[in-house]
């Protein structure tokens, strides 16, 4: 089973500075600008002295030319953001299937969940806390050593196994005397069922329901 940590966004700043609109377009757009005034003035200019032409019907052409220059401009924009939005979901399209780690839920039909959970620094112990959908802690596991995977089984200390259903984990972490100094989030391995392009970014959906951001994935690997 190969995993690959470390993760990197999809879509970064500095291909979003490659996808803005060219300085050639602006270039010619500055210089259709100036054409239109020679011509305007050149009008002007050759105009009859006994039929002047009117003031607004000037007003109305600059305001036209300057209607068509903006939207040239917002075409631009829209073609540059539908270019990033499609490139970052190309990127992405391999993840769905891939189990991704990442802080969210997870859903237990009777085999283990993989979890990670690491003791926060200075921390003493630690213990993998695993709450239902409503909050309430169903079990409560000592952390080995420095952290790192652990399989969750839903085996109840009272005996049995939890029910099927949707799970969120924590690391609790304390000193030696049982002062709790930490409680974070334990990240969770989740299958990728959808790919989304979001106002806030490119959005994972995962099996367990959670819509998270590529970003905060942290490991990727084969299921």
């Amino acid at each position: 089973m190969t995993e690959l940590s470390g993760i990197q966004p999809a879509f970064s700043a500095a291909s979003a500075s490659q996808s803005t609109p060219s300085v050639g377009a602006k270039a010619t757009l500055s210089s259709d600008f100036e054409t239109f005034l020679k011509m305007l003035t050149v009008q002007m200019q050759n105009q009859d002295p006994l039929n002047p032409v009117d003031s607004s019907d000037y007003a109305v052409q600059l305001a036209t030319f300057s209607s068509v220059e903006q939207q040239v401009l917002t075409n631009d924009l829209l073609g540059t953001l539908v270019g990033q939005s499609g490139a970052g979901l190309d990127k992405l399209a391999n993840w769905v299937g891939m189990e991704v780690r990442v802080p969210g839920t997870a859903s237990f039909d009777g085999k283990p969940i993989a979890v990670w959970a690491e003791p926060a620094p200075g921390a003493d112990r630690a213990f993998l806390v695993a709450r239902d959908s409503y909050g309430n802690e169903i079990t409560r596991h000592r952390v080995a050593g420095d952290g790192g995977r652990q399989d969750w089984s839903g085996n109840l200390e009272a005996g049995g196994t939890a029910l099927h259903g949707t799970y969120t984990f924590e690391v609790e972490s304390q000193t030696a005397d049982g002062t709790v100094i930490d409680r974070r989030p334990a990240e969770i391995y989740t299958t990728v069922v959808e790919v989304q392009s979001t106002p806030r970014g490119l959005r994972l959906v995962t099996g367990g329901g959670d819509l998270v951001a590529a970003s905060a994935v942290t490991a990727l690997r084969q299921p």
